[in-house]
Parts: structure tokens; sequence; C-alpha cells
């Protein structure tokens, strides 16, 4: 096993933050390139969300892309998030009321701003199309719920460790390694195409201005990218790799300097700056 990537801040040239990250790349069921523990078992988080996407574009097969798209988000509760998250509602027959999720520190006080709330949305829209209850829909017993967990079981090919994700819905521990499998055959599941097409046309909507994995499916086009809480990036490149980096610590800006060094040709990724109060550069986050 060879060592994790290191990432640095630096400081008026000091190194004040140091963050460890893991990373493997998978093709055709191999693993092509990996840094630190390939196997390290971490949460999926919101890295699942085009797998649990698969549900929706199923159940609905003819929905908008911008709808599709917004149910795999983690928004940032820009105006055109927000429009896509009450427009699936809308489309499935349900309201903000039916969203079983809490408010979102710093965001407006309504549930639609959460950055989990597209996801919801195409859940509750799944449960009317299915015929399942809307209520407890995040619930692990709930019909929607167990789908979900079957549709990861069979992709990764072993059951996954659950626990609850903060946006109170169940959530998946896998290896990195399966994690990027994953990822590496996710365009051959059924309604896949759906998925991959939606993100791929609308990343603005995936994540937001200024997200990792929005800046790097516009740098890329044929690249899926879906980041996920505690420094988690899972993605697709146009060659079939599947790929998924996992911070140690979980700090999110370690994730494009080891992208960039990960996987050649991103180097307009390998540098994060760190500025002051007055917008003055003062530092970076970098390889070491």
């Amino acid at each position: 096993m060879s060592e994790p990537l290191l990432v640095v801040e630096r400081r008026g040239g000091t190194v004040e933050s140091a963050h460890r990250v893991h990373a493997v790349a998978v093709r055709d069921g191999e693993v092509v390139a990996s840094a630190g523990d390939p196997g390290l078992v971490t949460f999926f988080r919101s890295s699942a969300k085009p797998l649990q996407g698969l549900l929706l574009a199923r159940a609905r097969p003819v929905l908008d892309d911008r709808l599709v798209a917004i149910a795999c988000a983690s928004h940032r509760a820009e105006p055109a998030q927000i429009e896509a998250v009450r427009d699936l509602l809308a489309a499935g027959g349900v309201t903000e009321d039916d969203l079983e999720l809490g408010l979102q520190e710093g965001r407006p006080p309504e549930r639609v701003y959460h950055n989990c709330s597209g996801k919801h949305a195409g859940f509750l829209t799944v449960c009317r199309a299915s015929g399942w209850p809307t209520v407890g829909y995040r619930l692990p017993d709930h019909p929607l719920q167990q789908a979900i967990l079957a549709e990861v079981t069979d992709a990764a090919g072993q059951t996954p460790a659950t626990g609850v994700d903060h946006c109170s819905v169940v959530t998946f521990a896998l290896p990195l390694e399966r994690m990027a499998d994953v990822f590496s055959r996710l365009g051959a599941r059924d309604g896949a195409d759906r998925i991959l097409a939606a993100m791929r046309t609308h990343p603005e909507l995936v994540g937001g201005e200024g997200s990792l994995d929005t800046e790097l499916m516009r740098a890329r086009p044929g690249w899926v990218a879906k980041g996920g809480a505690e420094g988690l990036l899972c993605g697709l490149t146009d060659d079939g790799t599947g790929f998924a980096l996992k911070v140690e610590d979980g700090a999110q800006r370690g994730l494009a300097p080891a992208l960039a060094s990960f996987l050649p040709g991103n180097g307009e990724f390998d540098r994060v700056p760190v500025e002051n109060s007055r917008g003055e550069l003062v530092g970076e986050v970098a390889l070491r």
C-alpha cells in the first residue's frame, strides 16, 4: 500500500495544516491507480446521490433533466437550484411540508433550502409513483429506503454498513475501492443514462458556483462528479474510469489539490487560494 497524498495549507510560506488523502481509480473491475488505502471504509454520504437517483429515473422516465439533476444535488440554495427543487416537488404531486428534513444553519428557515432538498423531493416523487406512503420515507424500514439499500448492495457487490446521514436518511459505508467501482459501472445500470445526461447537462445544479464537482464537470465535458460530506469526492471519467477520494480528517479543501495530483490533466485544481477577510491572498492549499 502506498502512502496517502499529503495536502498542506501554507500561510506566508509556513505549513500550518496537513491533510492525508486516500484515493483509488477503477476501470473494467480492476484498480488502475491508488494512493493510501483503497480499502478504507467510509460513508458514501452525498456521493451516493446519483445511485439513489436511479429510482427516480425509472419511476418518472420523462422528467426534465433539470429535475433529475437537482435530485442528485447537494445544492448551495442558488435561485435556479431552489426553483428546480420546487418544480420537482410540483411534478411529484407533493409539497414542501412533506419534506422530512430539518433546517440548515446559515440558510433561510425553510426546509426547501436544505442542501439535500432536491434528493428528498426525488424520494417523495418516487413514493408517489410507486404507491408508497410519503410519511416516514426517510426511515430505514420504509419501502423506499429498503429499495435504495438493495440498489446500493447490488451495485457494490456487498452489503454496506449503514448509518443516518445529516439530512436524516440512510447513508452507506463502503470501501473506497467499491465506491470507485460503483461509479465505473454506473452507466450500465437501468436508468443511469438519464442520471448521467442530466448531471452533465446541468452541472451548475449539482453543486453550485465554486463547488468542486460542478467545476470539474464544467472543465471536463463527459465526466460526472459528486462530492460528499467529510471530504469525499467520487466520479466517472469519459474513458469509464471510476474514482473516489477521501480526505482522512474530513476537510473538503484537501480534495482539489489531491484530485489534480491523482488524476493527470487536472492541473487547474492543484491550488486552493487562502485569503484573509479583506480578500487578499495570504496562502494556499496544495500538495506538499
